[in-house]
């Protein structure tokens, strides 16, 4: 068969056909997206506050065992530093789960502006103590009748501190949760003044 030659213009428009074919499918990319040059594609660059914790967070991971007990002995030696130092100073921040919170902290400064009869139960007992063991009759006595009569005392004034605390904090705290905090109360009264943890931070005759 007779072979025609071809129009130029036919040729020539074939290939301008095949050469924008692949250019037409070629995904579209978005050239305001920045992208860090590690990451795969399609990853956005994280923020320098994530990339930031995340170097840390690699840092302070312990690398052996021996490391980590190390570190976790070191952490507890230094919240037990900071505990102390707030039972000293009643910083509210690193105080034991009990002593915290408002109703506590009140409950503290109620026993320490007053003078409890239960506060001298440790010096009186030991006086009763060494009275009672001399071998004198009428001295047995008295450290008999004197006990009777300081546990009488103490009893009357741990019922008189409990119903003034409950009224305070009724009337203080009404919506706060004041379970346990005159049992608290109570037994900080038969704690020596100096002797007392978180220390008192008011003076005797003042209103807490």
């Amino acid at each position: 068969m007779p072979r025609y030659p071809l129009p130029l213009g036919f040729v020539f428009r074939s290939r301008a056909k095949e050469e924008k074919a692949p250019a037409d499918k070629a995904p579209v990319t978005d050239s305001k997206q920045t992208r860090d040059p590690q990451a795969p594609k399609g990853r956005p660059t994280p923020k320098r506050s994530e990339a930031q914790s995340q170097r840390r967070s690699v840092a302070s991971t312990p690398t052996t065992r021996k490391e980590g007990a190390k570190r976790q002995r070191d952490e507890r030696r230094a919240a037990m530093e900071r505990q102390r130092q707030a039972l000293a100073s009643g910083d509210e921040r690193y105080l034991p789960a009990r002593d915290k919170g408002p109703v506590r902290r009140f409950a503290r400064d109620f026993v320490d502006s007053r003078l409890c009869v239960a506060e001298f139960f440790l010096p009186m007992a030991v006086i009763i103590l060494v009275l009672s063991m001399v071998r004198v009759g009428a001295l047995q006595s008295i450290a008999l009748l004197l006990w009777l009569f300081v546990i009488v005392l103490i009893i009357v004034d741990s019922i008189s501190i409990a119903i003034r605390l409950r009224k305070q904090l009724a009337t203080r705290f009404p919506n706060e949760r004041t379970k346990g905090a005159v049992a608290y109360a109570l037994m900080r009264s038969l704690q020596m003044r100096r002797l007392r943890l978180p220390k008192p931070q008011v003076k005797r005759g003042e209103r807490p």
